[in-house]
C-alpha cells in the first residue's frame, strides 16, 4: 500500500537528487534542494505547533518555497486552504474562517491580517534542516485540503478532500496513469507554472510533471506567446479565451513556439471549430481536460481524439435520466461520476453535500452522453437554464447551435426577464472575422433545429467573453451588463 500523501512527493524529490525540478527567476532548484526546503518549512511549522487536523491557510505566490510550503503543510497533516489572488474581502474572510494559522509571503504582497496566527514563510525557512526525511503524520480520514469553487455564484463552496483520497490519486503513480495522461506526461519536460499553487489544476499537473521527470518553470506574469518563448516551455495550462488570442496572435505575427508540445485547456468547453483552428496554427498540442472541483479530472482528450469529444473517461461515468436511471449509449442525460480522489463532500454544508454526493457518486450537474466507443461528449449544464412559459430550456444546446452559424465565432446565452414569457434568451456573440451576425438569422437557426421558445430574443455583440477568476465564462457579468 502506498505511503500516506505526501510521502510520494518526498520520494520523487529524493529520487530526483541533483536533477533540476524547479526554475524560478534566475534560480535553478534541484530535487535535493527542494526537499531540503520542505524539511525546513516542516520543522518550522512543527515548532509553531501545527499538526494533524489544524487549519492552515496559504496566501502564497508561485515559487519553489511556496511549493515546499504546500507539501510541508501536508506532511504535518494540516487541513490546507489555498487562497488565490483576485478574491473579494468577503470571500477571503469566508475562506479563512476555520483556519488557525496563515502562512504568507511578504514578497508576494499577500500578508494576512485576520483571525489565524500569521506565519511568514521567510521565518519558517529559517528553521534548521536536520537532513532527516520528514515523518508524514497525516491521518487518512482527516481533511487534507479544502478546494474552493470559483465563487461565481457568491461565496465559494469548499470541497473537502481527505488524505486517503489524495493518496488514492494517480498523479504521482505513472503505472496508474490513464493513456491520455501518459501521452501528456511525455510532453511535460518544462511545465510553465503561473498564478497560484492554490489552483487544483496547476498543482495536479505540477505533480505529474515531477513524476514524469520534468521541471516546473515559473512565470510570475504570464503572457502568451511571450512566456512560452522566454522560458522555452514545452507545456502550460491555458483557458479557451487565451488559446483563441494565442492562435490569432500566431496568425498575425508568428513567434517561435518550437519548444511547445502541450497546451492543457481547462475551465470551459472548447468548440470543435476553435480546436481545429488551433491545430492548424499550433500543431497537435491541445489537450482538452474535463473535471470538477468536486472530482478532479474526469476525462481528457488528446490531440488525436475526435474534435468535440473529451476522450474515453478513465473513471466511472454514468449518464442518467431525470428519474436517476442510467440511459444507453448515445442518449443525453446528467453525468454522475466516481473518481479515486474525489471529495467527500462540502465543508460544513450537509444539505448541499446530500444533494451532490450520494452512494459514492458525484452528481456533476453537467449534461452529456457516452457514444458507442465510450467517448464522452458534453452537451450543457443541468443548472444553466432559461425558463420560458414555465418550460425549461438548456443554454448549452442553444450556444452550440449558434456557434455553428458562419457569422459566429463564440456564443453564450443567458436568461433575461420577459413580461410575456417570464424569461427569454439573450445571446452574447463574438462575431467571426469579417461577419456581422443578424438576430433574425440566428433566431431562425434555433427555431428550425430546437424550439422557437429557445431562440434568442436579444442579441449583443462582444469582442470577448468576460472571465471569472478561475478562467471560466462569467455569465453573471454578461447578464448584468446586457
Amino acid at each position: 500500500m502506498a505511503e500516506q500523501f505526501p510521502g510520494g512527493v518526498l520520494d520523487l524529490l529524493d529520487a530526483a537528487g541533483d536533477r533540476p525540478v524547479f526554475e524560478h527567476a534566475d534560480r535553478v532548484v534541484s530535487g535535493a534542494g527542494l526537499l531540503a526546503t520542505v524539511r525546513r518549512v516542516t520543522n518550522g511549522l512543527r515548532t509553531h505547533g501545527v499538526g494533524p487536523g489544524d487549519g492552515v491557510a496559504l496566501l502564497l505566490g508561485v515559487s519553489p518555497e511556496a511549493f515546499a510550503a504546500v507539501v510541508a503543510a501536508h506532511v504535518v497533516g494540516a487541513r490546507v486552504v489555498g487562497v488565490r489572488p483576485g478574491l473579494t474581502e468577503r470571500q477571503k474572510e469566508h475562506l479563512l474562517a476555520d483556519t488557525a494559522f496563515e502562512v504568507t509571503d511578504r514578497a508576494a504582497g499577500l500578508v494576512g491580517d485576520r483571525s489565524g496566527k500569521v506565519l511568514v514563510l521567510d521565518d519558517l525557512l529559517s528553521a534548521p534542516d536536520d537532513g532527516v526525511r520528514p515523518e508524514v503524520t497525516a491521518r487518512p480520514q482527516d481533511v487534507a485540503r479544502l478546494i474552493h469553487t470559483s465563487g461565481s455564484t457568491g461565496v465559494p463552496k469548499a470541497c473537502a478532500q481527505t488524505y486517503a483520497a489524495m493518496t488514492a490519486a494517480w498523479a504521482l503513480r505513472p503505472d496508474a496513469w490513464p493513456p491520455a495522461v501518459r501521452e501528456l506526461a511525455a510532453r511535460l519536460d518544462r511545465f510553465l507554472v503561473f498564478g497560484t499553487l492554490a489552483s487544483q489544476v496547476m498543482m495536479e499537473y505540477g505533480l505529474i510533471t515531477l513524476a514524469a521527470g520534468g521541471t516546473l518553470v515559473t512565470a510570475e506574469r504570464p503572457g502568451f506567446p511571450d512566456s512560452i518563448v522566454r522560458h522555452r516551455a514545452t507545456a502550460s495550462v491555458i483557458t479557451v479565451a487565451r488559446l483563441t488570442k494565442l492562435v490569432a496572435s500566431q496568425r498575425e505575427s508568428p513567434a517561435d513556439l518550437g519548444s511547445l508540445r502541450a497546451l492543457m485547456v481547462s475551465g470551459s468547453p472548447l468548440e470543435p471549430g476553435r480546436l481545429r483552428e488551433a491545430a492548424e496554427v499550433l500543431g497537435p498540442v491541445v489537450f482538452h481536460g474535463y473535471g470538477q472541483t468536486e472530482t478532479g479530472m474526469i476525462s481528457m482528450a488528446t490531440p488525436w481524439d475526435v474534435p468535440g469529444s473529451l476522450g474515453v473517461p478513465p473513471v466511472d461515468v454514468e449518464v442518467r435520466d431525470a428519474s436517476g436511471r442510467p440511459v444507453p449509449p448515445g442518449t443525453d442525460g446528467e453525468l454522475f461520476v466516481r473518481t479515486p480522489a474525489q471529495s467527500s463532500g462540502y465543508w460544513r454544508e450537509p444539505a448541499l453535500t446530500a444533494e451532490v454526493f450520494s452512494d459514492g457518486w458525484v452528481r456533476t450537474r453537467d449534461l452529456g452522453r457516452l457514444d458507442a466507443e465510450g467517448r464522452l461528449w458534453l452537451t450543457g449544464r443541468a443548472r444553466d437554464v432559461i425558463i420560458v412559459n414555465a418550460n425549461v430550456y438548456y443554454a448549452g444546446p442553444v450556444e452550440r447551435l449558434l456557434a455553428t452559424h458562419p457569422s459566429v465565432a463564440e456564443a453564450y446565452v443567458v436568461a433575461v426577464p420577459d413580461d410575456d414569457t417570464g424569461e427569454a434568451v439573450h445571446a452574447f456573440v463574438v462575431p467571426a472575422a469579417g461577419h456581422v451576425p443578424d438576430l433574425g438569422e440566428l433566431r431562425a437557426l434555433v427555431a428550425a433545429n430546437l424550439e422557437e421558445a429557445s431562440a434568442p430574443t436579444r442579441l449583443t455583440l462582444i469582442e470577448e467573453v468576460p472571465l471569472t477568476p478561475a478562467g471560466k465564462p462569467d455569465k453573471r457579468r454578461l447578464a448584468a451588463g446586457g
